[in-house]
């Protein structure tokens, strides 16, 4: 079976669990406390949204809960800490390690 096999729906669903799940990764040790705070609360959400589903739970339907799940997604935006693309692309510009994994208010990650 291809993804193309696969219901509209579902495939949104799918790809709404998988934004859930896939946000960058921090450039330190410092920033993984937000990192796993954030993607710790993602993971709940997306979590409610599968079991709704599977148990049957959803009777607004799976539009209707993929909706909601990425309503409660963009709630929880990875922000907070500095990601390895971010730090990469600072030092690529000629910015110091230190200043590549400091966030923009001043908080060392």
């Amino acid at each position: 079976m291809s993804t193309h096999d696969l219901p509209e729906p579902v495939r949104g669903l799918l790809a709404a669990v998988l934004d859930a799940l896939d946000i960058p990764n921090p450039a330190t040790t410092g920033g993984s406390a937000a990192h796993g705070r954030i993607l710790n609360t993602r993971v709940t959400h997306a979590k409610i949204a599968l079991r709704d589903i599977l148990e049957e739970h959803a009777p607004l339907g799976i539009e209707w809960t993929t909706n909601y799940l990425r309503e409660r997604l963009a709630d929880t935006p990875p922000v907070g800490y500095v990601t390895s693309a971010q730090a990469q692309a600072a030092l690529d510009a000629g910015k110091t390690w230190s200043e590549a994994v400091t966030l923009p208010g001043g908080d060392d990650q």
